[in-house]
């Protein structure tokens, strides 16, 4: 019988991980990974991210010189990066339309003033700058359910700062696409490491009522 966590054991076991194992990643688990990172949910339904998987000897070598000599992308099996894709609102989402139709999830009257909304929306936030900030937004949710899933599945994961963007781009060949923006890299693997839990800070630190205390830094 398979042993499964649930969800407030994944997070609570989830450490970050920095050197794994050589051991490769089934294919049948990182499908059903990346199956489980695409449920994450997105604004207006955009789906606006999209995920590289970087397996190869030559992508993570050069993660790695993109990270600044990381050692993640240079042990961990696989390297997952997360592009924002602010401008995604602007492309055709009849295939989103039509599977919410089929669902049952969204009849057609919903789906018209759905759509209506949702450029409305999107058009205030160009004219406010904020297009990347939410497509970047969603890519993170998407890398949350990743390190969560993964956890569940044996796998650990780091979530990756201190990258350059130009030089990512170039490693996942889109380099000429001003419209995407990195969100995040995440390693996934099996850990060749045990990270013990450092700790959170006191629930009255971090969590406020209504209205956040004032002096408290």
């Amino acid at each position: 019988m398979i042993q499964t966590l649930s969800v407030a054991e994944a997070i609570r076991t989830r450490r970050t991980v920095r050197h794994y194992r050589p051991d490769p990643i089934p294919a049948a688990t990182l499908s059903a990974l990346l199956e489980l990172a695409v449920e994450a949910p997105t604004s207006w339904n955009l789906q606006d991210r999209s995920i590289v998987v970087v397996a190869g000897d030559e992508g993570r070598e050069g993660l790695t010189r993109a990270t600044g000599g990381q050692p993640q992308p240079q042990e961990a099996p696989v390297v997952l990066v997360f592009v924002a894709e602010p401008q995604s609102w602007r492309a055709d989402r009849a295939d989103i339309y039509d599977q919410a139709r089929r669902s049952g999830a969204w009849s057609d009257e919903f789906i018209d003033a759905f759509a209506a909304a949702s450029a409305e929306f999107q058009t205030d936030l160009d004219k406010r700058g904020l297009l990347r900030e939410y497509a970047v937004k969603d890519a993170m949710i998407a890398a949350s359910f990743v390190m969560l899933a993964a956890t569940e599945l044996g796998l650990a994961t780091s979530p990756m700062n201190g990258w350059d963007e130009d030089k990512v781009k170039q490693v996942i060949g889109i380099e000429d696409r001003d419209d995407l923006a990195i969100a995040l890299l995440v390693s996934v693997g099996y850990p060749a490491e045990e990270r013990i839990h450092p700790g959170r800070r006191a629930l009255e630190h971090t969590v406020f009522y209504e209205r956040r205390a004032p002096g408290v830094r």
